[in-house]
C-alpha cells in the first residue's frame, strides 16, 4: 500500500501506515471514556507527555481542542515536515 494510500492522522494530518498508529482515548478511560480516535504514535505519546490525563477530560477531549494547546500546536507544525513513519522517543506520560 502506497503511503498516500493511508489515512491521514487526525492530528497531524500526515498519511499514517499501520505500524505507525496508536489509539487515544478521547476521554481517559481511567474516567470512563470509550471513543478512540487513531492517531500517529508520536503524535499520541506528545499529547500524553503534554497533558495529565485530568486536563485531557476537562478540556482537551476532542481534536479541535488538542489542535489548540500551544504545545501540541507547536509539536504538529514541527511534525508534519516529518515523513509518516518518522518516530522519537518524546518524554514520558504526564500522571496528575
Amino acid at each position: 500500500m502506497a503511503e498516500e494510500d493511508h489515512p491521514p492522522c487526525p492530528l497531524c494530518g500526515r498519511p499514517m501506515p499501520p505500524e505507525a498508529s496508536n489509539a487515544h482515548h478521547l476521554v481517559p478511560k481511567t474516567f470512563g471514556g470509550r471513543e478512540t480516535v487513531t492517531l500517529h504514535r508520536i503524535c499520541h505519546r506528545k499529547i500524553h507527555s503534554v497533558l495529565s490525563e485530568k486536563e485531557l477530560r476537562d478540556g482537551y477531549a476532542s481534536i479541535e481542542a488538542l489542535k489548540e494547546h500551544p504545545e501540541i500546536a507547536k509539536f504538529v507544525a514541527w511534525v508534519r515536515k516529518r515523513p509518516a513513519d518518522y518516530y522519537s522517543r518524546t518524554e514520558g506520560m504526564k500522571r496528575r
